[in-house]
């Protein structure tokens, strides 16, 4: 490894972390060390770290921690680019959680790592005169929606207490990032936020960004493991909640029949809410399955409660979250647990498309949500974590449940392969429509309350306001208030209703 420490303006030393001797400085600016460096070394892992916090930095776990060449990694108690690049971005990766390793595009210049062969990709692209904790924002934001692994590591140093509070990105700074990195639109939308919430008239360093060109250039970042880990023989139990779906079920039931990695246990959750039905569910009994069937028959509808009594009989190291109107190849169990062992990945998301949808990703990266029908998780990470119910009935029980991975350190990563083919079955499902108890009520709240549960739970402040304004603009279209001064007064009204019954949720759903 080479260190390359600095004082964010210049290059204080370099140092070959291994033999501990100094090196000559490849240049002054780090930006520009950073990829000179990356030229003399393209098979070294390049260190970078704050001159104050070089003996805080900790080289002995770096093995550990480094287990990935399409990784880069960093930690910093604050961040580089101020809080208003919430107002358009509305993805997991701003509200970073510092005591674990969490996946963010947002670098800091106190201490990091990434390896060289990996820097070289952006040599066209980004200017090395770029400020370093600008360029280092920019590397991993163009690079992880391209396969580069980003995260905030706190294991990176050895007392987080030492950290210190650095200078942020000036607003001028901000609107280049954006303009360079988002669409053009978004410029615009990031100046009036800016001017409504904040009430700041950021005009000059508005119009300076339209004079700023979109960075673009090809990044083709594979999956390259460093540290290969054993691939050994693991179990993996399947739980599938259903409902009124028997044909498609036994169509599935038959592909796990036919995997070359048998599942151990095939948890079926079958729900009617006709408290004098029975299950359809026949051949379960008088077919012969070379695996255990787990077989529960309820009279409750939904599926966070039916997911959370399939996690209770889980025995397996792996757990595969399944609708039950997928299809899947032979294969399929096998290529997903090699693939997932091999990178020491604990938490993916697989391509789960109709037979007619075009696939638009085709490599491995970090994903910003999580399939609660088509995910293969470690059962280890899945120790205490249930679907919350407030959002039954409704939708983002999925994607809060991958937030709740990454809030414990497991990150969701998306494969391309194998593939998962969704019927998409036009019965089952929730058979009638639910009636939430605001609706009852006579409330018309806007967004729906479990949407907003989750944004006020997992979002930043900058965030949900963003989000509050691109949903004012969306909703104007379909709604038949067409009077500007009305509408407005009628979402703030809708809105005011939404966040009220988001903090009622928790306790309704005890």
């Amino acid at each position: 490894m080479i260190g390359l420490f600095h004082n964010e303006n210049h290059v204080v030393e370099v140092v070959d972390l291994s033999s501990k001797n100094t090196m000559d400085i490849p240049s002054d600016k780090p930006t520009n060390a950073l990829f000179k460096l990356a030229e003399i070394f393209p098979d070294r892992v390049i260190v970078w770290c704050h001159i104050d916090q070089k003996e805080n930095l900790n080289i002995t776990d770096f093995q550990d921690i480094f287990t990935l060449k399409n990784m880069m990694l960093s930690y910093g108690k604050s961040q580089y680019l101020p809080q208003a690049i919430g107002f358009v971005e509305d993805s997991p990766f701003l509200k970073v959680n510092k005591n674990v390793k969490y996946p963010t595009w947002l670098m800091s210049s106190d201490v990091g790592a990434i390896y060289a062969s990996q820097v070289l990709k952006f040599k066209t692209i980004i200017k090395l005169d770029l400020p370093f904790s600008y360029a280092l924002n920019s590397m991993a934001k163009l690079g992880m929606s391209n396969g580069l692994f980003c995260y905030s590591e706190p294991k990176l140093l050895l007392n987080l207490g030492l950290v210190k509070e650095r200078k942020k990105a000036s607003k001028t700074m901000l609107f280049k990032f954006v303009k360079q990195h988002y669409k053009w639109v978004w410029s615009f939308f990031l100046m009036f936020n800016i001017t409504f919430f904040n009430k700041q008239f950021l005009l000059y360093s508005f119009f300076k960004s339209l004079f700023v060109s979109q960075l673009k250039g090809s990044i083709k970042i594979d999956l390259e493991v460093l540290k290969s880990n054993s691939v050994s023989a693991s179990s993996i139990d399947v739980i599938i909640p259903t409902l009124g779906r028997k044909t498609y079920l036994l169509d599935f039931l038959n592909d796990l029949k036919q995997q070359s990695i048998l599942p151990k246990k095939v948890i079926i959750i079958e729900q009617n809410p006709d408290e004098n039905s029975a299950s359809e569910l026949d051949y379960l009994s008088n077919q012969n399955w070379p695996f255990i069937i787990c077989h529960k028959f309820i009279n409750k509808t939904g599926a966070c409660n039916a997911r959370n009594l399939g996690l209770k009989e889980v025995v397996s190291n792996y757990v595969f979250f399944a609708d039950d109107d997928i299809r899947i190849q032979p294969n399929f169990t096998n290529l997903a647990l090699k693939k997932m062992q091999a990178a020491n990945v604990k938490a993916v998301t697989f391509t789960c498309l109709r037979t007619n949808d075009k696939k638009q990703n085709f490599n491995d990266k970090q994903w910003s949500t999580f399939g609660s029908g088509c995910s293969m998780v470690k059962s280890t990470a899945l120790k205490e974590l249930y679907f919350n119910m407030v959002y039954e009935f409704n939708f983002g029980e999925d994607a809060d449940y991958g937030m709740q991975l990454r809030n414990n350190g497991v990150d969701v990563i998306y494969f391309p392969e194998p593939e998962i083919v969704h019927l998409k079955a036009p019965i089952g499902g929730f058979r009638k429509k639910h009636i939430n108890i605001w609706t009852k009520q006579g409330y018309s709240p806007k967004p729906s309350p479990t949407i907003m549960y989750y944004k006020l739970k997992h979002n930043t402040l900058e965030q949900l306001l963003g989000y509050k304004l691109v949903l004012f603009l969306k909703y104007y279209k379909s709604q038949s208030i067409k009077n500007p001064i009305t509408y407005f007064k009628t979402f703030k009204k809708q809105w005011r209703e939404s966040v009220l019954w988001a903090n009622k949720l928790k306790q309704i759903k005890q």
